[in-house]
């Protein structure tokens, strides 16, 4: 297996299945046209969003199993258009920091959508407590696991030191990348061995055998899962199990997969 997808952009050993084989193929296909038709990616990213809105209106219905489906299938045309936005960005030269944003706010705009559609349904007085609670750990586990994953990706393509910055274009982004990056402190002796190593490929091998694992358990915080995590929710005649699901096993599984991937880069030698 090459350590990066085609694009270069990910190593396809640490994604999820339904990405591997639906999400991605799914937006790798649409590539092509929007290329053609000189879509941006900004555009993919605001469809995206309106297919999670859609999505999140089809859950609130989500007692009936067909349009509880509806919810999924919504859902994963969110997920398809959120891989194609980044293919098109980095296929056109478009990356931004403003980009990066708006991509977050569409990624978190599409569950607080979900949330209080299910908040709605359930009787939003009783239970908006738990799905802002839920919302609120959903928040922190996406960011842990956004920064954890681009850590691995810079380190093994040999990368050393901090993550390139790329200059705020509009407000809010310098704060946005400091939250993202919370984690660098914590990781920052990894990074020095790396700027201090005779040989950075060869330890950026060493590097990726290690923490494959535990970046693979962290992708069961990636926006897929809890999609799918929603609708079996749903199927199960409790949308709760959801919320409960982020604030206990999800958490825990941040906090095993983050200490693990510390442990694996302390096991690291040259």
């Amino acid at each position: 297996m090459t350590a990066l997808a085609s694009d270069g952009s990910r190593d396809p050993a640490i994604e999820s299945v339904s990405n591997l084989w639906l999400i991605h193929p799914l937006s790798r296909a649409g590539l092509g046209w929007a290329l053609r038709r000189g879509v941006s990616a900004n555009m993919v990213s605001i469809a995206g969003l309106l297919l999670g809105i859609a999505s999140a209106l089809a859950y609130f219905h989500w007692q009936n199993p067909l349009w509880a489906a509806a919810g999924l299938l919504l859902s994963l045309g969110w997920l398809v258009a959120d891989g194609l936005d980044g293919m098109i960005a980095r296929a056109t030269g478009t990356s931004s920091a403003a980009g990066r944003v708006l991509d977050g706010i569409c990624d978190h705009g599409v569950f607080i959508c979900i949330y209080v559609s299910l908040a709605f349904s359930l009787g939003f007085a009783s239970w908006a407590w738990l799905a802002a609670v839920a919302g609120l750990f959903h928040a922190i586990q996406s960011s842990l696991y956004e920064s954890e994953r681009a850590r691995y990706h810079r380190r093994i393509r040999a990368g050393v030191g901090a993550p390139d910055r790329i200059k705020p274009q509009v407000t809010g982004v310098g704060l946005y990348d400091k939250v993202f990056h919370a984690l660098d402190r914590w990781a920052a002796p990894f990074d020095r061995r790396m700027a201090a190593s005779a040989d950075p490929p060869g330890l950026a091998r060493h590097y990726r055998e290690a923490a494959r694992p535990p970046m693979k358990l962290m992708s069961l915080l990636s926006s897929n899962a809890r999609a799918f995590t929603v609708f079996l929710a749903a199927v199960a005649g409790d949308p709760r199990l959801f919320w409960w699901f982020q604030i206990g096993p999800l958490t825990l599984v941040a906090i095993l997969a983050i200490f693990w991937h510390r442990w694996a880069e302390n096991r690291v030698r040259d």
